[in-house]
């Protein structure tokens, strides 16, 4: 006897506010699961390939674009979706505070959520933001992920509070920026950002020497 399996798209998208990891959730319009929170994402349609289907259901759920999306991993117990043998591929991405989102048609309200302090969530997707979780903890050693949220210039308090955001903990301040003169991947500005007790020196990534660095094999662990 043949079974039919269909196939969905979740996305996975963080973003850090007030110095806290959140995560963008959607308030579920449409059955199952009606009026619980969820991560954005529906079905694949037969002529999209899974990058096509990730990024219009985010577009078309939260109104958001025009961001890298990364696939993350495939979930498939089961009995995960009440509708039916379906399929699940999670992919994640970082975008910035300052994007202006907006619910769609499969959904209520779409809002930035604390990692640390998640309603709810329907089908397996608390399981899906653990792991995604724990991919961008681990990635922060050997990506330049900590400095796609922030501006090209940035203070070195501005990439400590980055850090500290994603792994839910706060670093000695004179052991993280010796390990950053280390790594010589920031370059010091000749400017300051004025305000607080004395003006904080401006840094600019320099991405070609995190490049030399990850081609020898060495990580950035905190």
């Amino acid at each position: 006897m043949k079974h039919s399996m269909e196939v969905t798209v979740d996305i996975v998208i963080f973003t850090i506010q007030e110095e806290v990891l959140r995560v963008l959730l959607v308030k579920r319009r449409i059955p199952p699961f009606v009026g619980q929170f969820a991560i954005p994402g529906g079905f694949v349609h037969e002529d999209e390939d899974l990058d096509q289907a990730a990024l219009r259901q985010l577009r078309e759920e939260t109104g958001v674009s025009d961001v890298y999306l990364e696939q993350l991993y495939s979930f498939g117990q089961p009995n995960r979706d009440p509708r039916g043998r379906v399929v699940t591929v999670a992919y994640f991405a970082l975008v910035s505070a300052v994007r202006q989102i907006k619910a769609g048609s499969d959904a209520a309200e779409a809002a930035w959520y604390p990692m640390n302090d998640l309603p709810p969530l329907a089908f397996d997707h608390a399981t899906i933001l653990n792991y995604a979780l724990e991919r961008l903890r681990n990635k922060l050693e050997y990506t330049t992920v900590g400095f796609q949220l922030l501006p090209e210039k940035f203070t070195l308090t501005e990439l400590q509070e980055i850090y500290e955001a994603i792994l839910g903990k706060r670093l000695d301040k004179r052991n993280f920026r010796r390990k950053m003169a280390v790594l010589k991947i920031l370059k010091p500005l000749s400017e300051y950002r004025r305000g607080g007790q004395r003006p904080a020196q401006l840094y600019r990534f320099v991405a070609a020497r995190f490049e030399k660095l990850k081609d020898k094999g060495i990580l950035f662990p905190f």
